[in-house]
């Protein structure tokens, strides 16, 4: 018999774990000894969060990145082959979106592994529904473009887009995110709404969702914050 491969939520910051995961969930990721992670040691420290006695020395983490190649993740769901349940740790949130996890469901599917998604938070979601944006027709974009040129081409694309209805939501690094806040309102119509999604689930939060006209009259403070962005 194959074991199952389960997609795992993780906190989206170091607070109260049991505000934002199941007691189910948890239950069952304590059992597991079998791990394909983003980062070992944000893994290690989320296991030790919600379990101080969990085995870390008798468990075994397999890191998958985007610099992993194709022979050396090939082998990765060996252990589901032998029997073993194992599970997908992203650094924060669900894994599988905006990091390689869907590398290896997509290699479970090929094989007949059982493919089973946990409940838990998701920055995205939480953010488009709290937006006040449509909720039936949206776009996750991911990282934006770095260099500033490509970065204006790219938001004015989405702003086209979102026109249409098709609400656009992207992420940006918590020391790039005030960078992106002045590229918005610099790039953007005055009448396009943008919301702000600021440390979702933690006690720092805030969501807020305005015109860019009006943000440019009310300039937050984005620097060290883990923001998603919600534009139509």
């Amino acid at each position: 018999m194959k074991g199952t491969l389960y997609l795992i939520p993780v906190t989206l910051g170091d607070d109260d774990y049991r505000k934002v995961l199941p007691d189910g969930v948890l239950e069952l990721v304590r059992k597991l000894r079998h791990f394909i992670v983003e980062d070992l040691r944000s893994a290690r420290r989320f296991l030790r969060l919600i379990d101080r006695q969990f085995p870390i020395d008798d468990s075994l983490f397999l890191e998958l990145s985007e610099h992993t190649s194709d022979p050396e993740y090939a082998h990765y769901l060996d252990a589901i082959d032998s029997g073993n349940d194992m599970g997908i740790l992203s650094e924060a949130g669900l894994p599988c979106i905006a990091d390689p996890g869907s590398l290896i469901v997509a290699m479970a599917h090929r094989k007949g592994i059982k493919v089973v998604p946990l409940s838990g938070p998701s920055a995205i979601i939480l953010a488009l529904i709290s937006s006040g944006l449509n909720g039936q027709n949206f776009t996750f974009n991911g990282y934006l473009p770095v260099k500033n040129q490509e970065l204006v081409a790219k938001i004015k694309e989405l702003e086209k887009n979102s026109s249409k209805g098709v609400t656009q939501i992207f992420m940006e690094t918590p020391y790039r995110a005030q960078r992106m806040y002045e590229t918005l309102v610099s790039s953007c119509q005055n009448e396009t709404r943008l919301c702000i999604a600021e440390n979702i689930t933690l006690p720092s939060e805030s969501i807020r969702t305005m015109t860019i006209g009006e943000w440019k009259n009310k300039k937050p403070d984005l620097d060290d914050r883990l923001v998603v962005f919600v534009l139509q």
